[in-house]
């Protein structure tokens, strides 16, 4: 198959890079949603966009499990809230904990309820192929993490919200989903619509000296 590669001129090349920064740089972690409905096909969009990822071997080791189902969606977050209790009251050392502060995060995780999808992302250990033979994936947790990331670039794109919650362990999830031992979830991605007055931690960004080196 040939390479369908479309070349740009320079000027062009800035133009856009300069302006997926900007928008890009206006996504923000949201903890305050709206139980406004988000349309279905917005989400199986962006999905299909982090399906195009790169992977180890092409095996596309992840899975996403989209909840809308409120039954669901309560199970998530209690299950998620007993872990959160056990990590802020014991197992987080002070350090985190201090660390976290300026972000104003807590055990309490009302958004795994309020906000129309949770997309659960699974890590697939192994290929079963129509015969019910595994196969090893091969660099699982680098290609769910690109993957993942271009999810989130590909809603924050189409005008929704995000945030990302790892409550750990997340093993929960596998029994309230159904989802095989052979998958391992790296994350819930939380999506929808902000509150009229959702507010976020006043952050900033590293700049470009801080993040990266040129060695020519």
């Amino acid at each position: 198959m040939k390479l369908q590669f479309r070349e740009l001129d320079t000027e062009l090349m800035r133009e856009r890079a300069e302006a997926f920064y900007r928008q890009m740089s206006s996504r923000r972690s949201v903890r305050d949603f709206s139980d406004r409905a988000v349309s279905r096909d917005v989400i199986e969009q962006c999905l299909l966009t982090a399906g195009t990822a790169p992977s180890g071997a092409n095996r596309q080791p992840w899975h996403f499990a989209v909840v809308s189902n409120p039954e669901l969606k309560r199970k998530i977050r209690l299950g998620a809230e007993e872990e959160e209790r056990e990590f802020y009251q014991h197992r987080a050392p002070q350090e985190w904990l201090d660390a976290l502060a300026p972000l104003g995060t807590n055990e309490h995780k009302p958004f795994l309820e309020t906000a129309p999808y949770l997309i659960v992302i699974f890590g697939e250990k192994f290929l079963v192929d129509a015969a019910g033979n595994k196969h090893k994936n091969y660099y699982v947790p680098e290609s769910v993490g690109i993957a993942t990331g271009m999810l989130i670039a590909a809603l924050h794109n189409a005008g929704l919200a995000t945030l990302t919650h790892t409550p750990s362990p997340m093993k929960f999830l596998n029994r309230i989903l159904d989802r095989p031992t052979t998958e391992k979830p790296a994350m819930i991605l939380v999506v929808g619509y902000p509150t009229e007055n959702a507010e976020v931690p006043d952050i900033t960004r590293k700049s470009l000296a801080q993040i990266a080196s040129f060695l020519a």
